[in-house]
C-alpha cells in the first residue's frame, strides 16, 4: 500500500494526495499504519514529494510546521551596508517560493529587494521545497558579505551551477548544515567570488557531480581550500575548474580521479600552484606560464 500511494503520488502533478481518492488512503483505518507510512516517506526522503493536505495532517496528527521544518531551506544573509543602490536577492517570478524576513524590522519592498539606507544588519531566507534548483540563487548579488546554511533539510536539489558566482563582496560560507549528495552541476558555483580567502568544502558530498567547470574561477583572494573528500569519479568537466585562483599555492588534489574527464582546458590558468596535479599536461594550462 505505501508503495502505491508513492507512485501513484509521483504522477499527480497538483503533488496533493485526496484523502477520498480511491487510491486506498480512505481504506486504511489504522492511524498506526498511516504514522508508520509517513515515517517511512520521511525516512526515505520522500516526503518533500507530497503537499499534505489538512485532512491527511488531522488524521495522522502532524503539526504543519513540522513538515515545514522537514523540507525548507533556511539561509541566513548579511549584507554589506550602504554600498549599492539595492539588495536584489531574487528574481521577482520566484518570489512565490522564496520568504524573506528581516531582523531589523524595516519594510521589505515588494519582498524581493532592500533600498540602500534600511540599516537591516541580517535577513532570514526560507525556500519552500517547491524549489529544485539554486541555480544563480545569489547570482550578481555583490552587496552579500556573509552566508550561514542554517538549514538545509533537502535532498531533491541537483544543480547548483553559478548558485555564488560574482558575489564580489561576499568573505565568508558557513556549510555546515548543507547537503549536496544529489547535486549533478556545479559549474561556476563560486566564479568571481574574489574576496573569499578560505572555503570549507569538508562535508561536500560530490558523488553524482557530472560538471566542475569553472567552479572556483576568479577566486583571486582564495589561498585555503580543502578537496580532501571530493569524489571526482562521475565529473566530464574540470576545463577553468581553478583558473585565475593566484593566491592558491597549494592544493592536494591527490584523491582526484580524471578518469571520465574530457575537458581539463585551463584548468589551473593564471594559478600559481607550486606543484601541478599528475594528470594535467602543461598544454592545457599554458596560460598559467
Amino acid at each position: 500500500m505505501i508503495l502505491e500511494i508513492m507512485l501513484s503520488n509521483k504522477k499527480d502533478e497538483s503533488n496533493n494526495i485526496d484523502i477520498n481518492s480511491k487510491s486506498g488512503i480512505k481504506n486504511i483505518k489504522s492511524n498506526f499504519i498511516l504514522r508508520r507510512m509517513f515515517e517511512l516517506l520521511q525516512k526515505n526522503k520522500f516526503l518533500d514529494l507530497i503537499k499534505l493536505n489538512k485532512k491527511l495532517q488531522k488524521r495522522l496528527n502532524i503539526d504543519i510546521d513540522s513538515y515545514k521544518e522537514y523540507s525548507e531551506i533556511e539561509i541566513e544573509v548579511i549584507p554589506e551596508k550602504n554600498k549599492y543602490d539595492d539588495f536584489i536577492i531574487f528574481k521577482k517570478e520566484d518570489k512565490s517560493f522564496y520568504h524573506i524576513y528581516f531582523d531589523d524590522n524595516k519594510e521589505e519592498v515588494n519582498k524581493t529587494f532592500l533600498i540602500e539606507g534600511d540599516n537591516v544588519s541580517k535577513i532570514k531566507i526560507v525556500i519552500d521545497y517547491q524549489v529544485k534548483s539554486l541555480n544563480k540563487l545569489f547570482y550578481f548579488c555583490e552587496c552579500i558579505k556573509s552566508i550561514n546554511f542554517k538549514k538545509f533539510n533537502r535532498s531533491n536539489i541537483t544543480d547548483m551551477s553559478h548558485m555564488f558566482s560574482w558575489c564580489t563582496a561576499l568573505k565568508e560560507i558557513n556549510f555546515t548544515n548543507f547537503k549536496t549528495e544529489q547535486i549533478i552541476d556545479m559549474s561556476y558555483m563560486f566564479d568571481g567570488c574574489s574576496l573569499l580567502n578560505k572555503i570549507d568544502l569538508s562535508k561536500f558530498n560530490t558523488n553524482n557531480v557530472k560538471d566542475m567547470n569553472h567552479m572556483f574561477s576568479g577566486c583571486s583572494n582564495l589561498n585555503e581550500l580543502n578537496l580532501s573528500t571530493f569524489n571526482t569519479n562521475k565529473v566530464t568537466d574540470m576545463n577553468h575548474m581553478f583558473s585565475d585562483c593566484s593566491s592558491l599555492k597549494e592544493l592536494d588534489l591527490s584523491n582526484f580521479n580524471t578518469d571520465n574527464v574530457t575537458n581539463k582546458d585551463f584548468m589551473f590558468s593564471f594559478c600559481y600552484l607550486k606543484k601541478l596535479p599528475d594528470f594535467i599536461d602543461s598544454k592545457q594550462n599554458k596560460k598559467s606560464d
